[in-house]
């Protein structure tokens, strides 16, 4: 399955916001087609609510079908939580920690920074978004890019903690790996290892 280009506020308004996604918040409030309003009242049964968590991960963080499950796989390897890890592991991506340090207004524009090659990782450039950033990477832009980027930024964003980000250069450094109170979107990753018990 491909990376999604539809209409954007059809999946905020079937799974909630996703500020990776989109900054646009819709003004309707029911779920998306012609059975939104009477889907909504019914109580949604257990698969559902494990693909409408699994789907918030995959829109919010800009995934295919195969590349979400990859990254099960490769979080059940590791050693704790495979939720956890896995959502550490997406927060690590080099697309997401510029969206999450205000350099891009959403995922999606981050990656496209990054595939045109206007950042650089420990001061060579990578054009790959799904790159893993390590404890202690400084990621910044290329000086060509400054202006570009600047013009892009989202001002005022809240920065989690385990990122260090200089206003003044437009530098982010990695100080450690990323907490569960500090994942950028509210979401069960319980049920989506679930999802995935049969798959992974």
């Amino acid at each position: 399955m491909s990376r999604y280009l539809g209409p954007r506020l059809k999946i905020v308004r079937r799974l909630g916001v996703l500020p990776g996604l989109t900054q646009k918040v819709s003004k309707k409030e029911d779920p998306p087609g012609q059975h939104g309003k009477t889907n909504a009242k019914k109580k949604p049964k257990q698969y559902s609510e494990r693909l409408k968590e699994k789907q918030k991960l995959r829109y919010n963080y800009g995934l295919t079908e195969r590349q979400l499950l990859r990254y099960v796989r490769k979080a059940r390897k590791q050693k704790g939580s495979a939720g956890e890890n896995l959502l550490q592991l997406l927060e690590m991506r080099l697309d997401n920690i510029i969206f999450r340090v205000g350099l891009a207004p959403t995922i999606v524009a981050a990656r496209q920074f990054i595939n045109h090659g206007h950042i650089l990782v420990n001061k060579k450039p990578v054009s790959i978004a799904s790159y893993i950033c390590n404890k202690e990477d400084l990621i910044q832009i290329k000086n060509q890019s400054v202006r570009f980027i600047e013009d892009q930024r989202v001002q005022d964003t809240s920065v989690p903690k385990h990122l260090d980000f200089n206003e003044s250069n437009l530098t982010a450094t990695i100080k450690k790996t990323v907490d569960r109170q500090d994942i950028g979107v509210i979401i069960n990753e319980r049920l989506i290892v679930e999802y995935y018990s049969r798959k992974a």
